[in-house]
């Protein structure tokens, strides 16, 4: 009995532990860019759009397919890095506090 109220009481600090992490989330960045540097976007690990820089040499009207097509992939690219930091910010904030159990991932609860 005694060891079911430590697991429960782990479990609460696991609980806690990850809504901290995921709270922090936020304040992970990432960034990407594509074009050569062209467009450059930045997420954070909640996977929002936090900035974009768009170098002035392709806003001509002309360009308008081109400005969108990299813009999408700059962001693509910054979710995807975002998404891996998150997942290590994830498993550092519960690091230790389980046993390693096979197929127990807590990674994905990234919100």
């Amino acid at each position: 009995m005694l060891d079911m109220m430590k697991m429960m009481g782990k479990m609460k600090e696991v609980q806690a532990r990850l809504k901290e992490a995921q709270d922090n989330l936020v304040n992970v960045r990432a960034s990407a860019e594509s074009g050569a540097g062209l467009v450059k976007a930045t997420v954070n690990g909640r996977k929002q759009l936090v900035a974009l820089d768009v170098d002035p040499s392709i806003l001509k009207p002309d360009d308008k397919v081109l400005l969108q097509d990299l813009v999408v992939a700059a962001v693509n690219k910054a979710h995807d890095e975002a998404e891996v930091l998150a997942k290590e910010e994830i498993k550092k904030s519960t690091e230790g506090l389980l046993p390693n159990l096979p197929g127990m991932d807590l990674s994905n609860l990234m919100g």
